[in-house]
């Protein structure tokens, strides 16, 4: 029986040859169902896209930068609803008969729960708060997988062509039309960027970089001093 909906799964990347490969490999099945994958490359100069190619529906080149990749590749989709996935992000076996649930609901929107790769405890507690926070306010992070119906995109006007909080900032438009649709069973997200760069430096960063969006500064700032701390944490 055919799925109640066309889905189109969107996955901006950047230099991502090391791991592009077993990312799309994990979104064959949804492709033998009859729903399509995009990979938006934002400029790779290494083997990305040759690798990409023979793994999905479409490549489509933009400007670097995921707002403007997951315009660009939602602009190139034929799919009724829109699933925006990170690179280092698997989706559940079952996720198509959880957008299914979705698709008879009255959500214009939604998103997956998300847990880490990693095994360390904190990495369980880390995720159990940002699932939580998620469930109070309302807002999805990008990698939480958060899919919209092509309608509601579409009248919104897509993602903010802004460098950083462009996933906050879309999901408070969305929230004006409707609360989203939590799917509880986790997307699973790479550990690595906790791993590198420390657990608790992680945390107190994204929260100070929420809060700062929060009190009105700019996206632009935000990336600055996000760009800076990610070079400073790699010394």
């Amino acid at each position: 029986m055919p799925d109640p909906f066309s889905l189109s799964v969107i996955v901006p990347v950047w230099m991502e040859a090391a791991g592009v490969t077993d990312t799309l490999r994990a979104l064959q099945p949804i492709r033998t169902r009859g729903h399509e994958v995009v990979v938006v490359d934002g400029g790779s100069t290494d083997r990305t896209v040759e690798l990409a190619r023979p793994l999905c529906d479409r490549v489509v080149v933009s400007e670097k930068g995921r707002a403007l990749q997951m315009n660009a590749g939602a602009a190139a989709a034929k799919g009724d609803l829109l699933l925006f996935l990170h690179a280092d992000t698997r989706l559940p076996a079952n996720s198509l008969e959880y957008l299914a649930s979705f698709v008879h609901s009255r959500c214009a929107w939604g998103r997956f729960d998300v847990r880490l790769s990693g095994e360390r405890p904190l990495f369980r507690v880390i995720a159990w708060f940002m699932n939580q926070r998620s469930r109070l306010t309302g807002i999805c992070t990008g990698d939480q997988a958060m899919f919209v119906r092509r309608d509601a995109f579409d009248a919104l006007g897509g993602f903010q062509p802004i460098p950083l909080m462009e996933d906050v900032e879309f999901s408070r438009r969305l929230c004006l039309v409707s609360r989203p649709f939590c799917i509880k069973d986790p997307v699973v997200t790479d550990s690595r960027r906790w791993q590198t760069h420390g657990a608790w430096r992680t945390i107190f960063l994204m929260w100070q970089l929420r809060w700062r969006y929060w009190r009105g500064e700019s996206p632009e700032s935000l990336a600055q001093i996000y760009r800076s701390d990610v070079r400073n944490a790699s010394k």
